[in-house]
C-alpha cells in the first residue's frame, strides 16, 4: 500500500460541488478544504502508485469543476510506519 497527498484547484464556484463528489471517492481518506492556490488537500491510499494514477486520472480529473491536480507520494518512512518514542 502506498499513501499519498493530492492537491486540487477547482474552478470558482464549484468547490461546494467538488467537495462533496471527493468525500464519496473510497480511497480518498481526507479531505481538507483550503485557502490559496489550492481548494483542497486529499489523503489518499492505493495498491501502488499506478492503482493511485488511475484513481486521479479516471476519478478526480474528470470531476466537473476541477482545473488542476497535484499528487504527492508519501515517503515509505512516513507516520504509519514511524516508531514511537
Amino acid at each position: 500500500m502506498i499513501y499519498g497527498f493530492v492537491m486540487i484547484e477547482c474552478r470558482t464556484g464549484k468547490e461546494a460541488q467538488v467537495f462533496e463528489a471527493l468525500k464519496k471517492l473510497k480511497w480518498v481518506h481526507e479531505v481538507h478544504p483550503l485557502f490559496g492556490e489550492y481548494d483542497f488537500l486529499l489523503r489518499v491510499k492505493a495498491k501502488d502508485p499506478d492503482d493511485l494514477a488511475h484513481f486521479i486520472i479516471d476519478q478526480v480529473r474528470k470531476l466537473d469543476g476541477v482545473e488542476n491536480t497535484r499528487t504527492y507520494l508519501e515517503a515509505s518512512f512516513g507516520p504509519d510506519t514511524l516508531k514511537k518514542s
